[in-house]
């Protein structure tokens, strides 16, 4: 009885290996370089909302980011990732504590061209024009929707973010009444996150009120979040300062200051990144009702 749970799910894990066997394909195919980097790092980004779990004195990597990045500096052009990550306190139907993402970098792109070529990854790695996901038939094929932070704000709360931010109210109202309805026909692009909301991001040289950040929303579900890079290293450890005081306010776990990684911005090109939570995409793909169905073995299970 006790094999049972990983017993039925053969099938769900055979199409999860035909799945990243076709991402791997797709990112050979667009010469980017497939890298590892270490699981064990001695300081996350810190980022008020995203905690890390402790590990021997380090910490275990939320996100392959940091390291990546650094490579990008480093003179790496395109590189992608598969790869464990962690973080404390997420479980549920839709989360996992230790979770698979993939991470691709490419210098010399904004978040515009990685909607491109997110777009044709997720096509490729589907190998169908449409899915059902909970009920919603969901046309993959074609263009996707894109929609700004802002317009989706008016469109599906009847108010401004801005209100919104000021209030305390912003993260609310996207998970109640926006994101339920973004990617239920087709995926969706979502887009131009306020400044406040994107730690690691380029602000829009048009309008420096928004950040160049995209997240994609398949059957309302998160699936991806991106950003044309923030590369100015003096911006960017004054946001790190200001979200290190957002943990102390909040009574979090402090971390150190990602130095190696800040003195790396001085050499890093213009560039676009992405983390893509693969669980979650198989999920969706498979029309599974739980992230549990969809990964060989649960925390619980071990």
């Amino acid at each position: 009885m006790g094999s049972w749970p990983l017993a039925r799910r053969r099938q769900a894990l055979v199409e999860r290996g035909a799945i990243f066997s076709r991402i791997r394909e797709f990112f050979q195919e667009k010469g980017y370089l497939e890298v590892e980097t270490p699981f064990r790092i001695p300081a996350p980004a810190p980022e008020a909302q995203i905690d890390a779990i402790p590990a021997s004195g380090w910490f275990l990597q939320t996100s392959p980011e940091l390291c990546m990045k650094r490579m990008l500096a480093a003179g790496y052009q395109r590189i992608f990732q598969i790869c464990r990550c962690w973080r404390d306190g997420e479980r549920g139907a839709r989360h996992l504590s230790e979770f698979t993402m993939l991470e691709w970098y490419r210098s010399e792109a904004d978040y515009l061209v990685l909607m491109e070529e997110t777009e044709a990854l997720v096509q490729h790695a589907a190998a169908t024009g449409s899915i059902s996901y909970r009920g919603q038939q969901i046309e993959l094929s074609g263009k996707w929707e894109r929609i700004t932070v802002a317009n989706a704000f008016l469109r599906y709360a009847g108010t401004s973010m801005w209100p919104a931010l000021a209030e305390g109210t912003f993260d609310e109202i996207m998970v109640e009444l926006i994101e339920p309805n973004l990617g239920l026909a087709r995926p969706t692009f979502i887009y131009d996150y306020p400044a406040s909301c994107s730690a690691l991001a380029r602000l829009k040289p048009s309008d420096p009120t928004v950040a160049e950040r995209f997240e994609l929303y398949i059957g309302g579900l998160e699936i991806a979040n991106a950003f044309s890079e923030l590369i100015d290293p003096v911006e960017q450890r004054a946001r790190f300062v200001a979200e290190a005081a957002e943990r102390a306010a909040q009574g979090k776990t402090g971390y150190p200051m990602p130095e190696k990684f800040l003195s790396a911005l001085d050499e890093m090109p213009e560039a676009a990144g992405i983390a893509l939570g693969l669980d979650r995409l198989v999920m969706v793909l498979l029309d599974a009702e739980i992230i549990d169905e969809v990964v060989a073995f649960t925390t619980e299970e071990l």
